[in-house]
């Protein structure tokens, strides 16, 4: 049997995508459920439905959404990506099951998602809400970034994030930002005022809507992050007063890089003047600004950030009909 490069390049996504339902359930379990946060998407409403019926563990309560919305990812968002989203969303819930059986102690603190009994009380956050909702969104929001990376979704709202992004045109990580904001209000109604719920609500609960949004953001921030990666890349335009040569023969020799030379002119003294147009990355700004100062130093330089740079050396351009979470 012949094994083909694609094989290892479909294993590596399969991998990453385990990875990240991982992370995602970790988070969940460690610092979000315990302190009844609704940090958005199924699992949020999950979360609120919990409180309603706590016989019912939160992964489990979450296929009564995900199924549903699997189909319409595969409807809609094509057959590849449903395939992936289907396994992702079917996994994490029992993944999150299975790390709260091993990490309560018994049946009474699992049905109750006692902070003070998980993995022996030695992850009890209680009185660090704040630190716990932060911490949680960034591990939450890492998990959903890798799965995202294969084209693939965590399920739930993430899949309404997607068709938002594809029919609507909204950033992925903002058309998240949206809907969770929805469930958060139905948290507040449920647990922040205790409409429906038997357990009796105080001003604290009110107040995790609160930290609920802080979750979604640094959520929705760490989701961003990990699909788009740090933005290294750099543009820098130089207008110099005179002949570039010398720092032409820099560009592509030193630092071996490639750029556009733009005929130009000033508005007010109307000289022409030569202007070079480069990408590099953010170890090599300071290189290039040292030798400009060295070459031209009454040059004009602008440096700004990079996005979704295409091409020769950097990413391949999207294919018709892909959606890439950006």
């Amino acid at each position: 049997m012949t094994i083909k490069l694609s094989d290892f390049t479909n294993i590596k996504d399969w991998l990453i995508i385990l990875l990240g339902c991982v992370i995602q359930a970790a988070g969940f379990v460690f610092f979000i459920n315990p302190y009844n946060i609704v940090p958005g998407g199924v699992y949020g409403l999950s979360i609120v439905l919990h409180n309603l019926m706590p016989s019912w563990q939160i992964g489990t309560i979450s296929y009564a959404f995900e199924i549903p919305l699997e189909i319409i990812s595969i409807l809609l968002l094509g057959g590849k990506l449903g395939g992936r989203t289907i396994v992702a969303a079917l996994i994490t819930p029992l993944i999150m099951n299975f790390i709260s059986l091993i990490s309560y102690p018994d049946a009474a603190s699992l049905e109750a998602l006692d902070p003070t009994k998980i993995l022996g009380g030695n992850l009890n956050l209680s009185e660090h809400l704040m630190l716990s909702t932060i911490v949680g969104g960034a591990v939450i929001g890492a998990g959903i970034g890798l799965v995202a990376r294969t084209q693939a979704m965590g399920g739930g709202t993430d899949i309404v994030a997607m068709l938002m992004q594809k029919y609507m045109r909204i950033r992925f990580s903002r058309a998240l930002l949206i809907v969770d904001g929805l469930v958060v209000l139905f948290g507040l109604i449920i647990i922040g005022l205790g409409v429906g719920s038997s357990t009796p609500t105080t001003h604290n609960s009110a107040l995790l809507s609160l930290y609920s949004l802080i979750a979604i953001y640094v959520c929705s921030n760490t989701i961003s992050l990990v699909i788009n990666g740090m933005k290294e890349e750099k543009i820098i335009f130089i207008i110099g007063n005179h002949s570039m040569d010398e720092l032409r023969s820099y560009i592509l020799h030193d630092l071996d890089r490639g750029a556009t030379a733009i005929k130009s002119s000033g508005i007010y003294s109307g000289e022409d003047k030569d202007m070079l147009f480069l990408v590099v990355t953010q170890k090599e700004v300071m290189r290039i600004k040292q030798r400009i100062k060295q070459l031209e130093p009454d040059a004009f330089i602008v440096i700004t950030d990079a996005y979704n740079i295409y091409g020769e050396g950097f990413r391949a351009l999207p294919n018709a009909g892909d959606i890439i979470p950006e």
